[in-house]
């Protein structure tokens, strides 16, 4: 019986596959049913709640989960994307693609009035936001100033497809050697679980060690990654792949989550990876056109 509260899930998980299985089993039995704007009228609602998520070691092995949906090419184009931007050249909305990548929103932060028109004001030039974290934890270890935003208030409410991702947090605290830790928050106005979830944080949490790096070579001393938080405020799964899903359900439910993990130097998942960085190198739409 639902009572008009929106569920609120806590996982906390030493791996990412861990912190993604057990947040998959806590929305599916927990979470309220609700339509979306996504879905056919045949759909059955979705599953939502709102989900606070701790990876306690982001880099912990094993760090890949065998069964996400994708491939470690798809996530390899996809780390690439958020982290290099690779793919921000596809953000051109009056040709009816892309409105937006996560990498030009928190490399590149330029509001305008309508993201349809190549040709709509924009009221200052892009800002790295990345780069004013790195140089805002430089200076001051201890800030809690250090953030990045994705939304655009004058024009994303009017889009079809807003950014999912809201904001990035990070601060750094020293551990008991005196070594400096970045902690990493991100906020989500609305998450796909299952099909998104995972490589979201294989994304993020390596920008995350990327701005640890730049905030050590600045100090000149070394700087750990530390836990990632993530914080939806919709984290769902969707009705539309419920016949999907269910099968894997069952696997977590009742089979040992080391069956469906690989370590990052796992031959087949370096194999793959390699072959997409090489190809990605040489077409960054190598994946979108059928890899081939």
């Amino acid at each position: 019986m639902q009572n008009g509260y929106i569920p609120t899930i806590f996982v906390k998980a030493e791996t990412i596959p861990q912190a993604w299985e057990r947040a998959v089993l806590e929305v599916w039995q927990k979470g309220c049913q609700i339509k979306t704007q996504y879905d056919k009228p045949e759909d059955p609602a979705s599953r939502d709640a709102t989900g606070i998520i701790e990876v306690e070691d982001p880099f912990k092995e094993p760090r890949i989960h065998k069964n996400f949906p994708g491939g470690p090419e798809e996530l390899e184009s996809y780390r690439q994307e958020v982290v290099d931007g690779i793919h921000n050249h596809w953000i051109n909305p009056e040709e009816d693609k892309w409105t937006y990548t996560y990498n030009e929103r928190l490399f590149e932060y330029s509001p305008c009035e309508d993201l349809s028109k190549s040709s709509s004001p924009r009221p200052f030039k892009p800002v790295n936001q990345v780069q004013c974290m790195i140089e805002q934890l430089s200076q001051a270890t201890y800030s809690r100033r250090a953030q990045a935003i994705t939304w655009q208030p004058t024009c994303d409410p009017k889009t079809y497809d807003p950014p999912c991702l809201q904001r990035v947090w990070c601060r750094l605290l020293e551990d008991e050697q005196g070594e400096l830790v970045l902690n990493m928050n991100t906020h989500w106005r609305s998450r796909d679980l299952y099909k998104a979830w995972f490589m979201n944080v294989y994304a993020l949490t390596d920008l995350q060690k990327i701005i640890a790096a730049k905030i050590g070579d600045k100090l000149q001393r070394t700087v750990k990654v530390g836990r990632y938080v993530d914080i939806a405020d919709s984290l769902h799964l969707y009705g539309s792949y419920f016949s999907e899903i269910e099968p894997e359900i069952k696997k977590m439910k009742d089979t040992p989550l080391d069956n469906r993990v690989w370590s990052s130097d796992n031959p087949a998942f370096v194999m793959m990876t390699e072959e997409a960085k090489h190809k990605l190198a040489e077409d960054p739409d190598w994946y979108r056109k059928g890899r081939g």
